[in-house]
């Protein structure tokens, strides 16, 4: 079994399932923060099927759109996290 039959059979699944999975929680997360953390996992999670995209193709074309995505992820976290700290102060 090569590496890309590898991803293509076993982790591809694992991702996709992640991937409901993490939708319901951000359908059902009862605060905002549930939906933040869900949403951000989401992001990394396709990275993550960028990543295995990238390996079973032999191209490297979507990489750069991978680092995108983990830059904007991460900022917005941090501006989210922020505005959250600063609403809970102001009651």
């Amino acid at each position: 079994m090569t590496l890309a039959e590898y991803c293509r059979i076993v982790i591809l699944p694992i991702l996709a399932f992640s991937v409901i999975l993490i939708l319901v929680r951000f359908f059902k997360g009862p605060s905002i923060a549930d939906r933040i953390v869900a949403l951000d996992l989401l992001i990394t999670t396709g990275i993550g099927i960028i990543g295995v995209y990238t390996i079973t193709s032999g191209s490297s074309t979507l990489l750069d759109t991978g680092m995108i995505l983990a830059l904007i992820a991460f900022l917005s976290t941090v501006a989210l996290s922020y505005y959250l700290e600063r609403r809970s102060k102001k009651k």
